[in-house]
């Protein structure tokens, strides 16, 4: 079986996606190489970080174009954290970014209200608005890990779950046939987080 390619462009918390599928003993390789990850069987698009940036690096290197290849030959890509806004159309970060446009929808910023504290973080419940694959044995209103100051914003049929913070319910699973992400770090969310990545690891589409 072909590695798992985690794709490297520059935006953090690579080693940390690495590290959990090499505990699962699932074969994995880090790459930043446009013709290898356009190859790949299935990849994961992990990050932290801002989009502005984070596009700048997927463009100048050719990263962005062999995501889109990968996602268009019809295989498995997960999208984590930054790698689930960036699979949108745009982003309302840094003024507003043009993103990979594999999902229709954009990513928005936390509207302020008194006493939430944007970033999102911590630990919060995930409520289930349909099932997926990579979801498979993880109870419904499980708690995941975030880090974020913005999420998807998608049409209600490219999502599958939900979370609140403060009044606000936001998005935090969307995707659509071959293409998965979560706006909750998997890496960091313990067994649960380990589950999804396995689960992912045997999706086939």
């Amino acid at each position: 079986m072909n590695p798992i390619i985690v794709v490297d462009y520059g935006a953090g918390n690579l080693t940390s996606v690495f590290n959990a599928l090499s505990f699962l003993n699932i074969q994995a390789k880090v790459s930043r190489n446009p013709e290898e990850i356009a190859s790949a069987e299935k990849i994961i698009f992990p990050g932290v970080g801002a989009a502005g940036s984070a596009m700048q690096v997927l463009t100048n290197i050719g990263i962005g174009e062999a995501v889109s290849t990968v996602v268009k030959k019809g295989r498995p890509v997960l999208g984590i954290c930054i790698g689930c806004q960036i699979i949108l159309d745009s982003s309302d970060e840094d003024g507003g970014v043009p993103t990979l446009g594999l999902l229709h929808g954009k990513a928005v910023r936390f509207k302020d209200e008194p006493g939430l504290k944007i970033p999102h973080m911590g630990w919060n419940q995930v409520i289930y608005t349909k099932e997926h694959p990579i979801m498979k044995g993880i109870p419904d209103g499980s708690d995941f890990y975030y880090v974020h100051s913005y999420h998807p914003l998608v049409a209600n049929e490219n999502a599958f779950a939900e979370t609140t913070y403060g009044s606000q319910t936001f998005q935090c699973i969307v995707g659509k046939d071959n293409l998965i992400a979560t706006q909750f770090h998997l890496e960091k969310s313990g067994s649960i987080g380990l589950q999804v990545l396995k689960n992912f690891s045997s999706w086939n589409v």
